[in-house]
C-alpha cells in the first residue's frame, strides 16, 4: 500500500453484533434523515421520531413541536370521509395496525396487545389508499402491493410496513425511504420449511414418486417406466450455502450423500463444521449428481443457469430449485432436459408466478413441480407471524429492527458531510469482493480511514455499513444499511475491524482516504495482494467523485464509475493503443484509460468501459502478449 506521512492516534477493533447500533435516543437530534437505501448519496427527507414510547417527549426538548406536528398529522385523515373503509380519529393513544392477508393467529395475539389490530382482507387499490390514512403499521404478504400511492396516502402516518416473508418486491422501498417509513420482513422462520422441501423434492424426483403417482391414478401398473436412482454415494451440489442451503446439506448428509456447495462469501470453517467442501461455482456443476439451488435473485445470478452452464454439467444431472425462479433459464432448462444433458428437475419457483398452463417446462413429463410451497407449512406460517408481529411492534416501539430493510437514521449535518465518502466506501465494498477469488470464504475485513481530524470526531458507522453493503448486496437479497448492517455480517460470519489514521491533511474534509483490506483469501488479480499478503485497495474523493488511489503496491488514478478493466503489463510502448483497438473493433466505448507504474518495469493499467465486453474481447486482450493478468469488475 503507497504509504504516506501519518500516526497511527488511534485503533478501534469492531465485532460486529447487532447491540452496537446506538438506539434512536442516542441520537443528538429528533429530527433525523433516511439514509436511501441506493448507490446513491441524494437526501433525503426528514423523519420524526416513530416512537409511542412517552420518554421521547420531554418538556425541555427543543423539537417538541416538530413531533406533536408530525403526530396531528394523523387529523388529516378525517377528510377521507367518502368510504366507509376510512376511521375516524380516536382519542385511543394505541397505534392503529392494519393486516391486508392473512396471518399466523400467534402473532395477531402479539399484535392485539400492543395497539387496535383491523385484519381486513382482499382490498383494491383504492381501498388500501383509503383504509391507510388511519393507519400506522401495515402488515402484508406477497399479495398487497404497497406502492407509492398507497405511501401518499397515508400522508405521513404510516410509520412501518411489516412483510410476512422473506421476499420484498411488492412494497416500493423508496417510496417508503422518503415517506420515511420503515420496512421490515421475517427472513428467517421459513428456513427449516424450504429445507425439508427441497430435501422433499430431491427424494421425491429420484424415485419419480409424482409421475407414478399419477400413473396409479390413470389406472396404469407401470413399475418399468419408473425406476428411480439411488441417493446414498452421490454428489450433491447446494448452490448458495446461506441459511436454507447449509439445513438442506445437513439433511443430504444423513441421506448418505457426499455433499459439496459454493458460495463465495461462505466461510470455510461453517462449511467443513458439517462436513461439506466449498468449491468453486464450475467446479459444483462439473462434478455433481445432483444440483440444489439456494441463491438469491439479483443482477448477478439472474438466469446464471443458462446454455453454457448446462453444457458443463455432468450428461444425467438433476436440479432442485426453491430458491428462486428467475435465477434459471427455463428456455435453456427445456433444451437441456429434452436432449438428456438434466435428466429431471424439481421446481418449486418460477420465473413467473404462477407459470402459465402452456408452459412447457410445467408439462415436461421429468420435471416435478410445486406452487411455491417452500414455506408453507403450519409451523413455519406460525413462526412468520411472530416475527413480523414482534418486529412491527418493535418498531412503533422506536426500536432498531435488525430485520429493517430500509431507511436508517442518520443525523443530517453527519450525512450531509460524509455523503461523497458514502460512494467512495460501498464502490470500494464492491471492487474488493470482486477481486476475491470463487471458493475463498471472506472471515476478515480491515477497514483504515486516514484523517485530519480526531479520531473521536469521525463517525464510521455510516462508511462501515456501505462498505458492507458493497461485499454482500451484489450477491444477497439482503437490503444493507446502518440499521442491518452489522447484523448481517455478523451472520455471515464477518468480522470488522477498523483503524482510524491522523494524517497531514486538510481537516476541513472528514476523510483524507479510506482503504479495505480482505485477509485470508486467494485474488482473482495478483496484483492487488500487498506485501502482508491481503487484498488491498485505497480510495479518495477527488473533485467530489470516488477514486481508486492504490491497487496492491501499485500507485493508481482511477474513476470508480461503470466498469472497469485492469491489466498488469511489461511497462512498454502502444499498450494502450493494442487494448483500445481491440475494444474499439468490438464496439466497446471507452470512457478513459490509465496506467500506473513501479519500479520493476510492471504497470497496471485501468480501462474504464461504459458496457459489459463479451468473453470473447476479453480473451483476445488477455492473448495480448504484454499482459501478465487482467480482471473485469462491475462497479
Amino acid at each position: 500500500m503507497a504509504s504516506s506521512s501519518s500516526s497511527l492516534k488511534a485503533i478501534s477493533t469492531f465485532t460486529t453484533t447487532p447491540s452496537q447500533t446506538p438506539p434512536p435516543s442516542s441520537l443528538s437530534k429528533a429530527s433525523l434523515v433516511s439514509f436511501l437505501n441506493t448507490t446513491t448519496s441524494s437526501p433525503i427527507s426528514l423523519k420524526l421520531s416513530h416512537s409511542f414510547s412517552p420518554s421521547h417527549l420531554r418538556s425541555n426538548d427543543s423539537t417538541l413541536s416538530l413531533l406533536v406536528t408530525n403526530a396531528l398529522k394523523t387529523a388529516e385523515s378525517s377528510s377521507l370521509s367518502s368510504s366507509n373503509l376510512t376511521k375516524s380519529p380516536s382519542s385511543d393513544p394505541k397505534p392503529t395496525i392494519l393486516v391486508s392477508e392473512k396471518l399466523g393467529e400467534a402473532g395477531l395475539e402479539v399484535l392485539r396487545a400492543f395497539g387496535n389490530l383491523e385484519c381486513v382482507y382482499n382490498l383494491t387499490p383504492e381501498e388500501l389508499c383509503l383504509k391507510i390514512s388511519a393507519c400506522d403499521a401495515l402488515i402484508v404478504r406477497s399479495g398487497t402491493k404497497v406502492t407509492r400511492e398507497v405511501f401518499e396516502a397515508s400522508k405521513g402516518r404510516l410509520k412501518v410496513v411489516g412483510r410476512a416473508g422473506v421476499g420484498i418486491d411488492n412494497v416500493d422501498l423508496q417510496a417508503a425511504t422518503e415517506f420515511g417509513c420503515l420496512v421490515v420482513n421475517a427472513p428467517t422462520a421459513n428456513t427449516i420449511a424450504a429445507a425439508e422441501h427441497g430435501i422433499a423434492l430431491l427424494t421425491s424426483m429420484a424415485r419419480n414418486v409424482a409421475q407414478a403417482d399419477a400413473s396409479m391414478k390413470a389406472g396404469l401398473w407401470k413399475r418399468n417406466k419408473y425406476v428411480g436412482v439411488s441417493l446414498v454415494g452421490k454428489t450433491l451440489a447446494v448452490m448458495g450455502f446461506g441459511k436454507v442451503g447449509s439445513e438442506v446439506a445437513r439433511r443430504a448428509k444423513g441421506l448418505g450423500m457426499h455433499v459439496i456447495a459454493h458460495d463465495p462469501y461462505a466461510p470455510a470453517d461453517r462449511a467443513r463444521a458439517i462436513g461439506v467442501d466449498l468449491v468453486s461455482f464450475d467446479q459444483a456443476i462439473s462434478t455433481a449428481d445432483f444440483v440444489s439451488l439456494h441463491m438469491p435473485l439479483t443482477p448477478t445470478t439472474a438466469k446464471v443457469f443458462n446454455d453454457d452452464t448446462f453444457s458443463k454439467m455432468k450428461k444425467g444431472v438433476r436440479i432442485i430449485n426453491v430458491a428462486r425462479g428467475g435465477v434459471i433459464d427455463e428456455d435453456a432448462l427445456v433444451r437441456a432436459l429434452d436432449s438428456g444433458v438434466v435428466a429431471q428437475a424439481a421446481l418449486d419457483v418460477f420465473t413467473e408466478e404462477p407459470p402459465s398452463k402452456e408452459s412447457k417446462l410445467v408439462q415436461h413429463e421429468n420435471v416435478t413441480v410445486t406452487p411455491h410451497l417452500g414455506a408453507s407449512t403450519k409451523e413455519a406460517q406460525e413462526g412468520v407471524a411472530i416475527e413480523i408481529a414482534e418486529a412491527v411492534v418493535g418498531a412503533l416501539q422506536g426500536e432498531l429492527s435488525a430485520t429493517a430493510v430500509n431507511a436508517p437514521m442518520v443525523p443530517p449535518e453527519v450525512m450531509s458531510e460524509l455523503s461523497p465518502y458514502v460512494v467512495l466506501a460501498e464502490k470500494l465494498g464492491k471492487l474488493a469482493v470482486q477481486l476475491v477469488a470463487g471458493g475463498s470464504g471472506i472471515t476478515s475485513v480491515r477497514v483504515v480511514y486516514k484523517s485530519a481530524r480526531d479520531p473521536d470526531d469521525l463517525d464510521t458507522r455510516l462508511l462501515r455499513a456501505m462498505i458492507t453493503k458493497g461485499i454482500f448486496e451484489p450477491i444477497s437479497t439482503s437490503f444493507i444499511n446502518l440499521v442491518n448492517a452489522d447484523f448481517v455480517a455478523k451472520q455471515k460470519g464477518l468480522r470488522i475491524s477498523e483503524e482510524k489514521v491522523t494524517v497531514d491533511s486538510s481537516p476541513e474534509f472528514p476523510v483524507d482516504s479510506i482503504q479495505v483490506h480482505i485477509s485470508n483469501v486467494d485474488s482473482k488479480f495478483a496484483s492487488s495482494v500487498s506485501e502482508n499478503g491481503s487484498i488491498s485497495i485505497e480510495g479518495k474523493v477527488k473533485y467530489g467523485e470516488p477514486h481508486l488511489t492504490c491497487l496492491g503496491s501499485f500507485g493508481v488514478d482511477v474513476s470508480l464509475e461503470g466498469n472497469l478493466i485492469l491489466c498488469r503489463q511489461v511497462d512498454q510502448p502502444g499498450m494502450i493503443g493494442k487494448v483500445g483497438n481491440i475494444l474499439g473493433t468490438q464496439n466497446v466505448n471507452v470512457s478513459f484509460m490509465s496506467v500506473g507504474r513501479t519500479i520493476l518495469k510492471k504497470a497496471i493499467m485501468a480501462i474504464g468501459v461504459d458496457e459489459e465486453p463479451s468473453k470473447e474481447t476479453l480473451t483476445k486482450i488477455g492473448d495480448v502478449s504484454a499482459i501478465e493478468e487482467f480482471v473485469f469488475l462491475k462497479l
